[in-house]
């Protein structure tokens, strides 16, 4: 009886060694050991087209449309680095003399984004996103990279044409009726936020026609909730259906990041730019040559004026166009060829729009009668341009 249980325990001791040698060097002969547990889930039924169809309320077809004509920009350019403040200290001058060498310059990158506004390769953005650069190149939503060049820019709304130098036909976006966008209307941000690629956010139109925010000399803002960060700057603002209906240009920030107070320069503005700086190389835009001033009503009181309707000229530059036709200092502008003026930006964006080199009808208020005067409009001077 020993003698048995000795060789049954022997061969069990060996069976089981076997059995642990195959596990560790051909562990796969015993994969299908156990069975697989199984697992019910529920899927929702697919569409037998090749794109799958829309979710309700989705804007993925806008998005879809507007998305290929929306790039990115990078720039480059050389700035001075700041010189060093105890170069200008009296005592080192004095040991050591004036050091007027010119400080090495750096190379400093800048991102933004752009919209393709014609199948050629005209591209809309923002001034202040190539302002200075010396080097641009854009990158398209497929990937592919272009140099472009600069054909024109308008500092005053903060627009900029650029030409891609790429070859063959290039996805342009479409742009919407004019006024046809009213408050409340569904809108997309599309553009390159912080460089982390093509993104889209999604808001309403806030308010139209919001001016003297100090960002800009001509300001008709569209305003939007939807995100617009570091890096939007010149993308696309399109409506529901995929159209252009603005150039995202700011945002109001605390932080730097989106606070839901957004602002794009509608596609009106946008297009007229556009359309003159690729007639002509640069905006033409009226002049008259005068300091205006807004008419509150403390200055009412004081020139014992009715109301605060108009602008107030404070003072008219010599040998300009409003010297010329006889305005004076103190004269109360109140209507630009039969349109009534309402306040200096409304002023400012009138006599802008009529065209140098006409005659216009001027009605200003002095003392106590209305006078009516003809005035050659001239062109007005273009800003300076800062590098």
């Amino acid at each position: 009886m020993r003698r048995l249980w000795l060789i049954f325990a022997q061969a069990v001791t060996v069976s089981v060694a076997v059995l642990f040698v195959l596990n560790t060097l051909k562990p796969e002969w015993f994969k299908n050991a156990a069975p697989a547990a199984v697992v019910s889930i529920l899927e929702a039924p697919g569409s037998d087209s090749a794109a799958p169809a829309p979710a309700p309320n989705s804007y993925a077809d806008a998005a879809r449309r507007s998305m290929p004509a929306v790039v990115h920009i990078y720039t480059a350019k050389d700035i001075a680095r700041p010189r060093h403040p105890l170069l200008d200290d009296p005592i080192f001058r004095h040991f050591f003399g004036d050091r007027q060498g010119n400080a090495p310059s750096q190379r400093a990158s800048g991102l933004g984004s752009g919209v393709i506004a014609s199948p050629d390769g005209l591209v809309l953005t923002n001034n202040h996103v190539i302002e200075g650069a010396d080097e641009i190149e854009i990158a398209l939503n497929d990937g592919r990279k272009f140099p472009a060049r600069l054909v024109g820019r308008d500092p005053e709304t903060d627009l900029a044409v650029l030409r891609l130098q790429g070859n063959g036909t290039l996805p342009a976006i479409t742009f919407a009726k004019q006024d046809a966008l009213q408050v409340g209307d569904v809108v997309l941000a599309i553009g390159n936020p912080f460089g982390v690629g093509q993104t889209v956010t999604m808001g309403i139109v806030s308010a139209l026609g919001r001016s003297q925010l100090g960002i800009n000399t001509f300001e008709n803002y569209i305003q939007t909730d939807a995100a617009i960060n570091p890096g939007n700057s010149g993308g696309a603002l399109v409506d529901s259906q995929g159209h252009l209906v603005g150039i995202n240009t700011a945002i109001y920030s605390r932080s730097g990041g989106s606070l839901g107070i957004g602002f794009a320069i509608p596609a009106s503005t946008a297009r007229d730019v556009l359309e003159q700086i690729i007639a002509t190389g640069q905006v033409t835009r009226g002049w008259i040559g005068v300091e205006i001033q807004e008419i509150t009503p403390e200055l009412a009181e004081s020139f014992g004026i009715r109301g605060t309707e108009g602008a107030l000229i404070a003072g008219v530059l010599r040998d300009s166009p409003a010297e010329h036709a006889g305005i004076r200092p103190g004269d109360i502008l109140i209507g630009v060829d039969g349109k009534p003026v309402h306040d200096p930006k409304g002023m400012l964006e009138l006599v802008a729009g009529l065209m140098p080199g006409h005659s216009a009808n001027f009605r200003v208020r002095r003392a106590d009668s209305e006078v009516d005067l003809k005035v050659e409009i001239g062109r007005r001077p273009a800003p300076s341009v800062q590098r």
